[in-house]
């Protein structure tokens, strides 16, 4: 019987932990800090937001929501987050994507101190990430990670394959299952013949954006497939990248969508943030 990776209930228990982490924190007088910056009117990226601050907010830690209007420029955008970045009081910054087309992301990435990308995008965390010395992590990936773990699932020796090449959770999760002692294919829109690499591998993230690309037929018996697609289908019903229905049937152990991998996305970004605190903690 195929094992369901339930990442809700995995979020759930993560919660009960990170609270008596803030709370053992809240008796040093550290609250984790949490610094958002939203730039325009994408209504996908204010629902984001808002499920953030709500999460931290249960959690205890200190969320201090940025909105600035499309029209803002690349400086002051630079400028406000100088500005968290000496704030001895907020621990974790991101930028929420995407950005107006005035705004260059890779020097938004640039200017966050590496000591403060939760979101572990920053070029300096991709490079420990991939010398095997990781700090801050992307969280989709390490989510992913924590949610295989949680299950007993070992990737070590495993043939994996990551669709996506993306430096959200494609390239970040190639590295992380790389030094877990996993083999990875790395599969994108220039790979030929990914579903024949698909059905040999142990081991499928498929993160290509394509509602239903994997299929049962794609995949080998026994495989564990993660799905980390949020994808429509034309009667608006919310899906992944992976034929649930029929991939259970030939996985043994499969993420669905939602409540698989969406959820220890924000788990991980409100884990690292306490993360940080505590190395604040630490220095203070």
């Amino acid at each position: 019987m195929v094992k369901l990776l339930d990442g809700k209930k995995l979020s759930q228990k993560m919660n009960v932990q990170m609270k008596q982490d803030v709370a053992a924190l809240a008796t040093q007088g550290i609250i984790p800090g949490l610094a958002v910056i939203l730039v325009g009117d994408d209504a996908a990226s204010h629902i984001y937001v808002r499920n953030k601050k709500r999460r931290a907010e249960k959690l205890g830690i200190r969320s201090v929501i940025e909105e600035l209007p499309v029209t803002t420029t690349e400086t002051e955008l630079l400028q406000l987050i100088d500005q968290y970045n000496r704030d001895p009081e907020i621990d974790g910054i991101l930028v929420q994507l995407p950005l107006p087309a005035q705004i260059d992301p890779w020097h938004v990435l640039l200017a966050i101190d590496p000591h403060k990308d939760v979101d572990g995008f920053s070029p300096v965390n991709m490079g420990k990430l991939w010398s095997g010395r990781p700090d801050v992590i992307a969280c989709t990936p390490l989510g992913i990670m924590k949610l295989l773990a949680a299950n007993g699932i070992d990737v070590a020796g495993m043939d994996a394959l990551v669709i996506g090449r993306s430096t959200i959770v494609g390239r970040p999760m190639a590295g992380l299952l790389v030094n877990a002692d996993a083999t990875v294919t790395i599969a994108h829109t220039k790979t030929n013949d990914v579903k024949a690499i698909a059905r040999r591998s142990d081991l499928i993230v498929a993160a290509c954006g394509v509602a239903h690309f994997i299929t049962a037929d794609d995949v080998k018996p026994g495989a564990v497939v993660v799905d980390v697609g949020m994808d429509r289908l034309p009667d608006g019903k919310l899906t992944g990248d992976v034929d649930f229905e029929h991939v259970k049937d030939v996985a043994s152990a499969i993420t669905p969508v939602p409540g698989g991998v969406g959820p220890m996305t924000i788990t991980m970004l409100m884990n690292q943030t306490i993360q940080l605190a505590k190395g604040r903690a630490q220095r203070e």
